[in-house]
């Protein structure tokens, strides 16, 4: 079973280097001064809509957890009983809300930025810095994740169903720590289709500049 899971992880990560390319997507249609290809708007289409379906999943963790920890309330100073499942429900659902939310937030814009200096550039420079931060923050911190999420203590969670380290704790442990992976899988894809967009956004702005120069000499 080790082996097959080992494997299975080697697997995953040639198959994610032969489709790494796919990460220059946004640079090749910079550079070629096109609008997005109808291969890139498709997956633009159909990683957002991954990206809302994680987000309404997300909302059901955020109602579950809030249930959850009413119940803890509510058994804890009224009844004066306690359980350290229910306990772990409220942690896993909070972390499950943003290991999933995270490429939704991504889509929105919503993630927290120092606006101190981007409010003052000009649109061209922040669509650079946007296409730039993709492949120099996004790319990066995504493939590390991906990458330890293979090792020999992750494939001996799920070979043994890892659970809880309390005896009435949820026996669910193994399912939680996939959830990183597809958490950076996920921002990996919505990053993919933010970077395509701010690629398609960077050539009209630059080719509306150029004829700006050309009528004005």
């Amino acid at each position: 079973m080790t082996d097959l899971l080992l494997f299975l992880g080697h697997t995953i990560k040639l198959a994610g280097l032969i489709l790494s390319p796919i990460l220059l997507l946004p640079l090749a249609l910079f550079l070629s001064k096109r609008s997005l290809t109808l291969v890139a708007e498709t997956s633009v289409t159909w990683i957002e809509k991954i990206s809302k379906i994680t987000l309404n999943a997300a909302c059901a963790c955020a109602v579950l957890m809030v249930l959850a920890q009413l119940c803890v309330i509510f058994g804890r100073y009224v009844f004066g009983w306690s359980a350290t499942w229910l306990n772990e429900i409220v942690i896993y659902t909070f972390a499950a809300m943003f290991l999933l939310a995270a490429a939704h937030t991504l889509q929105s814009n919503r993630h927290v930025r120092v606006d101190i200096f981007r409010t003052q550039m000009s649109p061209l420079t922040r669509k650079s810095i946007e296409l730039a931060g993709f492949y120099f923050f996004i790319v990066p911190i995504c493939i590390l994740i991906l990458w330890s999420s293979t090792s020999r203590s992750f494939v001996a969670s799920w070979i043994h169903f890892e659970g809880s380290r309390e005896s009435d704790g949820l026996p669910i442990y193994f399912i939680f720590r996939t959830l990183i992976p597809c958490f950076a899988t996920l921002l990996l894809a919505q990053g993919l289709a933010n970077a395509l967009k701010t690629a398609k956004s960077l050539s009209a702005l630059i080719f509306e500049n150029t004829n700006v120069s050309r009528h004005g000499s």
